[in-house]
């Protein structure tokens, strides 16, 4: 066996919430530990014990780390750190800690390494098996344990001892870092919710220090109010929060969105996170009745979401029904149906201003990126309540063919629904279908290195530039990248088409030795190929933000021109990451939609410009 080195600052695997427990036959069903998540690396009788952000709990939690040091292996454990309280764990003990010491211990369910051998692709079952074997007898050690099949029983067990829940896993699973797919889910038996502090009121009555604390969650990259919370704290933490707090306030709210909250609200910099009990969300998606239970120190602002059960997603819209949510669309990842739902859920408010009006050309997956797909354009008889369709006549099959119009986030939904990963919408619009809003250059690397897309997607850049028309770069969502112009629906396809190929042309010329604008694949062979005809009446390209049906599932992703260079990683926009970079840069595409370039005006400054040259 080969030694593989020792893995390094893991990213914890993550589980989906799902709204029933159920039973699966061969399925483990573990206590889901209301506490800290933590990794364990032990190596030459040191440990490293830190959260899943790198936060070090080594000194903090002093016990445990002593106890892991009876492991005399080198290992990667992975577990969570609990106080109890009565016997049970219990967050506020474990976050009181430092104060009022409780009994500590490090529930482990996981081994990632052990002495030169990478477990991390072995099934669970054989994970757990060895745990069992090497995890030493320690008051602060906890081994944990499991039951099979019968997933109902053991969450009624964990709700008649008031426990937060369980997890259900599959024991054939590798161990996927950082990724929350089908492989492990969770039911809560309380609801809960992390929440980002955006302000706190002034106290009324006898208490002190503050009132309630106002609290938020993201939302495609946007801070929403989430409800405030006046309860659950001592004396003590609401004068520590207060004097935390007050550090960082600021003048004005850290949302746009108007809070419904009378009392005045001193507005703070969202920088910490609690969690929170709750009773239900509201129909405004507002938590009832939250309850302080803790500082998160382990948790970032930024990947605080509102945690919706699965299957309460697929609620929050009427109608479709969906289906299959579990179905593993991406293997590698482990991401799934529901996760594809998600996604576009969540990007709904940013998507939709590319789809509204256009037909759409369904690209179906109904197994996943890597399972058989096929395109459908007539959906004739199959169009649902919440959708709109437009008739286009085809000459190719003699008769017109009616097109899915996607208008609102049910429609984007069932499309999802319907396996369809990745979105792609025609260029113009129905009432001006013969008039295209964008031009659209496809630079498909054809094998060649990215580095050679970048510099081809530089020349035409510095070509539209010349014409003085406006350009907006995205990554493909595969190996290239796009570039559109906006047009503002002014000028038919076949103008489009020309002025395209006349760039594309130039860039040709330009770069002869690793471009080809030849359509036929054999005599292009390994050059770059320079695609105009996709300006063509009823083609499609991928919209913006939309997923494609690719490794890692990667997003089509606009770009600022000044990072289309060197070290540039379409693989980096993902769905894991895209909500963190709208967040931080915003839609940089939304100005193309209200934009129109001057073909006429182009041309002739593109003639001028080589005129001179030719000078």
């Amino acid at each position: 066996m080969t030694r593989a080195q020792m893995p390094r600052r893991v990213r914890p695997m993550l589980a989906t919430l799902v709204r029933e427990p159920f039973d699966k036959d061969g399925w483990y069903f573990e206590t889901k530990w209301d506490g800290y998540r933590a990794i364990a690396e032990i190596e030459s009788g040191s440990v490293r014990l830190y959260s899943r952000h790198g936060i070090d709990f080594s000194k903090r939690y002093a016990p445990i780390a002593g106890a892991l040091k009876k492991i005399r292996h080198t290992c990667v454990l992975d577990g969570e750190i609990i106080a109890l309280k009565d016997g049970r764990p219990d967050f506020h003990a474990l976050q009181d800690y430092e104060h009022v010491p409780s009994p500590l211990q490090y529930a482990v369910f996981d081994l990632l390494y052990f002495d030169g051998e990478d477990l991390r692709q072995k099934p669970l079952s054989e994970r757990k098996k060895r745990l069992r074997e090497i995890l030493p007898h320690d008051a602060h050690l906890l081994f944990s344990e499991h039951a099979e099949n019968h997933g109902k029983k053991f969450f009624d067990l964990m709700r008649a001892h008031g426990l937060e829940g369980m997890v259900a896993k599959d024991p054939k699973s590798p161990y996927r870092e950082g990724v929350r797919g089908g492989d492990w889910l969770k039911v809560k038996n309380l609801n809960t919710q992390e929440a980002v502090i955006i302000g706190f009121t002034k106290p009324r009555g006898s208490r002190k220090h503050l009132g309630a604390l106002v609290l938020g969650a993201y939302e495609n990259g946007r801070l929403r109010y989430i409800g405030h919370s006046g309860g659950g704290f001592t004396d003590r933490e609401l004068a520590e929060l207060h004097a935390t707090l007050s550090k960082t306030v600021r003048n004005t709210a850290p949302l746009k969105e108007r809070v419904p909250i009378n009392s005045p609200i001193t507005w703070v910099n969202p920088k910490y996170v609690i969690e929170s009990a709750f009773s239900e969300w509201t129909p405004e998606g507002y938590m009832r009745h939250p309850v302080y239970a803790g500082l998160r120190i382990d948790k970032k602002p930024e990947e605080v979401v509102r945690e919706f059960p699965r299957n309460e997603a697929a609620e929050k819209v009427k109608s479709p029904h969906f289906s299959n949510l579990d179905k593993v669309f991406w293997p590698e990842e482990g991401y799934t149906k529901g996760d594809l739902i998600e996604y576009y859920d969540r990007l709904a408010e940013t998507i939709l201003p590319y789809l509204k009006g256009r037909p759409e050309n369904l690209n179906r997956h109904p197994n996943g990126w890597q399972g058989k797909s096929f395109f459908q354009k007539d959906i004739s008889g199959a169009v649902p309540p919440f959708a709109q369709s437009v008739k286009i006549w085809s000459d190719t099959n003699r008769k017109k063919i009616e097109y899915l119009v996607c208008n609102n986030k049910e429609t984007l939904l069932y499309m999802a629904n319907l396996g369809c990963i990745e979105i792609n919408p025609w260029s113009s619009r129905v009432g001006n279908l013969e008039k295209p809003d964008f031009m659209i250059f496809d630079i498909d690397p054809n094998g060649r290195p990215f580095e050679d897309v970048i510099a081809v997607a530089g020349e035409i850049n510095r070509l539209l530039a010349k014409a003085g028309a406006r350009s907006y770069p995205k990554t493909s969502g595969k190996t290239g990248l796009h570039i559109l112009v906006p047009l503002g629906g002014r000028y038919p396809y076949e103008a489009v088409k020309d002025f395209a190929e006349l760039i594309m042309r130039l860039a040709h010329r330009k770069l002869p030795d690793i471009t080809s604008i030849e359509r036929s694949p054999k005599k292009r062979k390994d050059k770059i190929y320079l695609d105009y005809l996709q300006n063509r009446y009823g083609q499609t390209v991928a919209a913006p933000y939309s997923l494609r049906p690719f490794a890692g599932a990667t997003v089509s992703t606009p770009l600022e021109w000044r990072e289309v260079k060197k070290g540039l990683e379409p693989k980096k926009f993902n769905i894991k990451t895209i909500l963190e970079r709208l967040k931080k840069k915003g839609d940089l595409m939304r100005p193309m939609l209200a934009q129109s370039v001057d073909l006429k005006e182009a041309v002739t400054r593109l003639e001028k410009e080589f005129s001179r040259e030719a000078r």
